[in-house]
């Protein structure tokens, strides 16, 4: 159930963009200990984006899970914001991060919910 979404203005390549994935995928599961069964992530990149008036590299991540650990999201921070400075070379302050802790009646699969 945990979902990431990278948005970026960046042109990465589709081996860098697995890469990444792959990485934050394995990174999530761990930290959040979820099954890496249950792990989503995608990635949009080359998309048009300005940052503190700039269209310099930069990057907005969605992280969507249920029963995020308030204790844990300024770790996830600064991991997540490392690993997608080392893929993309964007500086990790022009990178903000959105997380998002649903409930478990909100978050469907299988036909239906977690709740």
């Amino acid at each position: 159930m945990p979902y990431l979404l990278i948005q970026t203005n960046v042109d990465i390549s589709e081996a860098a963009q697995d890469a990444l994935l792959k990485t934050c995928s394995t990174l999530l599961a761990a930290q959040l200990a979820k099954p890496m069964g249950y792990m989503m992530a995608s990635i949009a990149p080359k998309q048009r984006m300005i940052f503190a008036g700039s269209d310099a590299p930069t990057a907005f991540l969605i992280l969507k899970s249920i029963g995020l650990p308030e204790l844990k999201l300024k770790a996830l921070s600064a991991a997540l914001c490392e690993l997608v400075s080392e893929h993309t070379d964007i500086p990790p302050k022009r990178i903000y991060i959105e997380f998002v802790d649903v409930q478990a009646k909100y978050w469907g699969h299988n036909g239906g919910t977690f709740g």
